[in-house]
């Protein structure tokens, strides 16, 4: 018994300052739309996806922006917050991940570090400032009531000194232009867990809070579009739970678009594939593009690079009058 009550204390983490800390992304790289030269994309029904967002937007429907970090890590945030305030993308939903290089690009004007070279002697992600902020935040979020992205928009708003490049933030622009940003997270998974003032009390409180926002959106899916760059657990998994809340409450979401963007390559996707295939297990593909439009609507997966994918559909979409 005395076995299971055995938890390691954090409280003698040492942590260290991330301003001497080596960025492969920064904001002198950041691709630009206009600017950027990119190759573009080509897939059987892209355009057909682009006039669907469209035709979306232009009835009041939303288009929710599901996404993993690497949107961000590959310099794309420019591209997301340029249809955020063209009123294209009505809701940004992501991971932990996603949310923590966003904000240490907004205070450090880069982000993510080296992991091979300081895993190795336990200095990865132990970055003070990363860490105690964004505790700092989510901890006075939890008790406003507030949810994980709202209290980091209102956190980063609130302290303008401390964050220089809050206008290539996505969940900043998210905050100052009334578009929801949530993010749901898997406690363990992300480097601020690490830190010593982390209290999962209050990351659970917020990113519950964001779930039923979450809810609240795919709720109002029919006729709107569902995105998803590169988040093939949390993304998937979240929106399926979101969609099956819905219904159940007697929401009618069946005619409605759904497409899945990543490096991996499904094949025929929409054919029926047994427990052998490892492709079967791939969650995007059954809890984005299949399941949620068997009864209504259609669903894609579209393999490509977010360098190429993300700035061909910023494109077909970004002229819309909405």
């Amino acid at each position: 018994m005395e076995r299971r009550k055995m938890q390691l204390d954090l409280s003698g983490i040492t942590t260290y300052s991330a301003n001497d800390r080596i960025n492969l992304v920064t904001i002198e790289n950041m691709l630009t739309p206009g600017l950027s030269e990119y190759e573009e994309y080509s897939a059987d029904g892209f355009d057909e996806l682009a006039e669907r967002i469209i035709a979306a937007r232009g009835n009041g429907r939303p288009v929710i922006w599901s996404m993993g970090a690497h949107v961000v890590k590959c310099r794309l945030s420019r591209y997301v917050i340029g249809l955020i305030k063209k009123g294209v993308i009505t809701h940004i939903t992501a991971n932990g991940a996603t949310s923590i290089h966003d904000f240490e690009l907004c205070y450090l004007g880069g982000t993510s570090e080296d992991v091979p070279t300081a895993i190795e002697d336990g200095s990865f992600g132990m970055w003070e400032e990363t860490g105690r902020w964004m505790n700092e935040a989510l901890q006075r979020g939890a008790e406003l009531g507030l949810g994980y992205g709202e209290a980091l928009g209102e956190y980063i708003d609130m302290n303008p000194e401390r964050f220089p490049n809050r206008e290539d933030c996505i969940l900043w622009q998210c905050y100052k232009n009334d578009v929801p940003a949530t993010y749901q997270i898997a406690l363990g998974t992300d480097i601020i867990h690490q830190h010593p003032i982390c209290d999962m009390g209050a990351i659970g409180t917020c990113c519950g809070i964001d779930f039923k926002k979450v809810c609240y959106s795919v709720s109002r899916l029919d006729g709107g579009v569902f995105l998803n760059f590169g988040s093939s657990v949390i993304g998937p998994e979240v929106f399926l739970k979101a969609l099956s809340v819905s219904r159940n409450l007697g929401y009618p979401t069946f005619n409605i678009t759904t497409a899945n963007f990543d490096l991996v390559d499904l094949g025929d996707f929409r054919s029926k594939i047994g427990y052998e295939d490892p492709n079967y297990y791939y969650r995007p593909r059954k809890n984005i593009v299949n399941r949620p439009t068997q009864c209504g609507g259609k669903g894609w997966h579209f393999t490509g690079d977010h360098s190429s994918t993300i700035p061909t559909l910023y494109s077909k979409v970004s002229g819309v009058r909405i």
